[in-house]
């Protein structure tokens, strides 16, 4: 990478001009701890994970929102909840060292739309809020539940406050509460709130004008992550930012000319400096 780009996108996440916009990439180098399986975090691994390491239907193979809304109509939305749980709550990771990169620049606002929970071990040691996606919740137009953490334990709370970092899991967690977008119907939900502008609390809608994304371990083919990723980053500067894609389609030129990204073509080791060995294909 060049080294001038490399200067201005780490003093950018320090001060928080930049925000990380970070997809499922950034954890194909983590590994189970008991037996060394990866973590799986893209749309196929989940898929398999999902379904004992069996591929399903090719239509169902498509994206893994199509997957687990098979999985929610014959077995109930729980046994998908329960598959995530034990997969990003239950099981123990290596570290990402997009994750450990990170810690040590530790910036005011990330995105991260996967569903672990290495970014907020990142931030245990100091206070932070985090913000978690819902979905087809009754009893609210709001698509957004709030905590705060103390550097102990998490709280829900009423609103944030722009001074603490703020964590926005869209996708979800199973920290402090499981809570995930991950069915058709889920992402149905979300998504129509997200553009209605019920799914981003006002203090972060605020917040986030005029910034700057770097967005890392984002592949742009697929029109679920593609719409939430320009709600979410609505209100950017412009151009938007950058992405550090390797081998980027013709799709995903035009997206990223559309959103005003410049593409970085290369590696993500390139950014953090850190080589490690990607997981085998399961």
């Amino acid at each position: 990478m060049n080294p001038a780009l490399l200067a201005t996108l780490t003093a950018g996440l320090a001060d928080g001009s930049i925000v990380p916009y970070l997809g499922p990439g950034v954890l194909a180098d983590v590994r189970s701890v008991a037996g060394g399986a990866p973590m799986p975090a893209d749309s196929d691994s989940l898929i398999l994970a999902l379904n004992d390491g069996r591929p399903m239907a090719p239509k169902l193979m498509y994206e893994f929102p199509r997957a687990a809304m098979n999985v929610e109509l014959k077995r109930g939305r729980a046994a998908v909840t329960r598959f995530l749980d034990r997969t990003y709550g239950a099981t123990a990771w290596t570290r990402a060292a997009v994750h450990d990169w990170l810690a040590a620049l530790r910036p005011r606002y990330v995105v991260d739309i996967n569903r672990d929970t290495q970014l907020q071990d990142s931030y245990a040691g100091v206070p932070h809020q985090l913000v978690v996606g819902v979905a087809r919740m009754g009893g609210s137009a709001f698509r957004y539940r709030l905590y705060g953490w103390d550097g102990a334990a998490y709280a829900e709370r009423a609103a944030l406050d722009p001074a603490l970092p703020i964590l926005f899991k869209p996708m979800g967690t199973p920290r402090p509460a499981a809570n995930y977008i991950a069915s058709d119907a889920d992402y149905v939900d979300y998504i129509t709130e997200l553009m209605g502008g019920f799914a981003i609390p006002p203090e972060l809608k605020a917040l986030r004008r005029g910034k700057r994304y770097l967005l890392l371990g984002m592949r742009l083919n697929r029109d679920t992550e593609r719409m939430v990723l320009a709600d979410i980053i609505h209100g950017a500067a412009s151009p938007a930012g950058w992405i550090v894609l390797a081998a980027p389609s013709d799709k995903e030129r035009r997206f990223c000319r559309k959103l005003g990204l410049e593409i970085v073509e290369g590696e993500l080791a390139a950014l953090t400096g850190v080589r490690r060995a990607a997981p085998e294909a399961a």
